[in-house]
């Protein structure tokens, strides 16, 4: 089994790249590290690849990039696809930063790259809009969220943090309760993406700048059930819904089994567990508008 460490960052395709551009950089806070005839890379302000894009026909989360171990051996993490079934290929120079990467597919069509090296973009580079600390997480509606899981699972080292239902699984590959969900739906395709911030007041400051930018806030602020980050939902330039969060649970121990203790958990202590209603999805807040759920 291989085992990834964190999500590095995602790639989107765009039918405008220039809007693209600007909604990241302007709304979302990231800086502008790289331009290509026809692909962008966006940064974090201390210099971590977050966001890539490329012209498309249509809009789509194409590709997921992990960092693995910076001792891990290509050879064998491919021979370990092999054992699952899972054809892989070595690249190099895919994206700026990383001299090779081992790519394949999940069973969703979305292309996963290893990274075993990096280094940083810019230099502190200074930035408007929101400013994320880091690529939180990335949610996919998929026909089955067990089959989907058991592979990210089987074959990427992650664990189950938490299920609503049979059809909403939270999964994790460190100390963050989640970096990838998936949850029912008819087809594959991206539920959301999700930035995280510094605190609740950074969250506060998100929120007036959506306002300042006439972006709607379609869900929240609000104190989530499973993960229990506080946070804030709106739509992007391409009508992905985009979440900026902070407060995430944090599992620091596997051993001890559970979530670091805070004061809004119910459970005493909080371990990965099926929340058994929809109703659930959140402690506080306002529920979630028609927009919001408007697939």
């Amino acid at each position: 089994m291989i085992k990834v460490l964190r999500i590095g960052h995602a790639t989107f395709e765009t039918p405008d790249l220039a809007k693209a551009i600007d909604y990241y950089t302007q709304v979302a806070g990231l800086a502008l590290a790289g331009r290509e005839t026809g692909r962008a890379f966006l940064a974090t302000k201390i210099g971590q690849l977050a966001i890539e894009l490329q012209e498309g026909a249509q809009a789509r989360c194409s590709k997921l990039s992990f960092e693995v171990a910076p001792n891990a051996d290509f050879a064998d993490l491919q021979k370990n696809l092999s054992g699952h079934g899972v054809k892989s290929e070595l690249r190099s120079d895919s994206v700026p930063g990383q001299p090779k990467v081992l790519t394949f597919q999940d069973p969703k069509g979305t292309t996963i790259e290893l990274f075993n090296q990096w280094s940083y973009l810019g230099n502190q580079e200074q930035v408007v809009g929101v400013g994320p600390l880091k690529l939180g997480h990335v949610a996919f509606t998929v026909p089955d969220p067990k089959a989907t899981a058991d592979f990210y699972a089987q074959v990427l080292g992650f664990r189950m943090s938490d299920w609503i239902g049979d059809f909403f699984v939270f999964m994790r590959c460190n100390a963050d309760h989640h970096t990838v969900n998936f949850i029912a739906g008819k087809s594959n395709n991206m539920h959301h993406i999700a930035f995280e911030l510094r605190d609740f007041s950074h969250l506060q400051n998100a929120c007036d700048l959506l306002g300042q930018k006439n972006i709607p806030i379609n869900w929240g602020p609000v104190r989530l059930g499973p993960g229990h980050n506080v946070a804030a939902f709106h739509r992007n330039h391409d009508d992905w819904v985009v979440e900026f969060y902070a407060e995430l649970d944090q599992m620091k121990d596997e051993e001890l089994g559970y979530f670091e203790p805070r004061p809004w958990h119910r459970d005493r202590p909080q371990r990965p567990k099926v929340w058994e209603s929809p109703q659930v999805a959140y402690i506080w807040g306002p529920p979630p508008t028609p927009d919001f759920m408007r697939r």
